[in-house]
């Protein structure tokens, strides 16, 4: 009577139970884009991100001072991929009509200039701490939802009032009358200003003879 062949159990995890099986993740998209009003002048990015169903999840812009086009959308790139990193996005896939920065991130460009080169390492360091990464070049009328981004920031600092690049309120101004004496080409005061170092000051010549 011959034997029965044992049956083998199916594949097994470490403590008996079957390992999980491992669902493909659901890509993010994220259209960016740069601009710049002088290129370089006025300079904002815009960028709209959604989620695997195709649903806007989040619109970011923000003015960036005076900076390049190309500047400017290395900056909507460093913010989509920041907004991944902060709301565990793990996939991402991202469109830009930016052939050149495009092809940078995809190492077919290198990259030369000096204003590029920390934010293209920035970038890319950023985008391999995720599972899943690719980046697409785009046309234009592809991209319009993040150019319209764009435009809002800038629309948005250019209204009058507006002055992102002001950090402080400006200076008071005090004004003071002082004779001053001209002598081996510089201005002597004839009496002692008592100024604390720093200070700025206008001088209007009134020539006397």
């Amino acid at each position: 009577m011959m034997a029965k062949r044992a049956q083998m159990p199916r594949s097994e995890g470490l403590f008996g139970d079957a390992p999980p099986e491992q669902k493909p993740v659901a890509a993010c998209q994220a259209n960016i884009d740069g601009g710049s009003r002088g290129n370089p002048g006025p300079a904002a990015y815009g960028v709209v991100i959604r989620d695997g169903r195709g649903e806007v999840v989040a619109r970011l812009k923000k003015y960036i001072g005076q900076n390049t086009n190309n500047v400017a959308e290395y900056f909507g790139l460093i913010a989509a991929l920041d907004y991944a990193q902060t709301h565990g996005i793990r996939a991402l896939r991202l469109e830009s009509d930016s052939e050149l920065m495009v092809k940078q991130m995809r190492g077919q460009y290198k990259v030369k200039s000096a204003d590029l080169k920390p934010l293209f390492e920035r970038a890319r360091k950023m985008s391999q701490g995720l599972e899943s990464f690719r980046i697409e070049h785009v046309r234009r009328e592809q991209n319009r939802e993040a150019d319209a981004l764009v435009n809002q920031a800038l629309d948005e600092t250019s209204r009058p009032g507006s002055n992102p690049a002001a950090e402080k309120p400006p200076a008071k101004e005090n004004t003071m009358r002082l004779m001053a004496r001209c002598k081996d080409g510089l201005l002597q005061p004839e009496e002692p200003l008592n100024l604390p170092d720093g200070t700025e000051v206008e001088i209007l010549l009134r020539l006397r003879k």
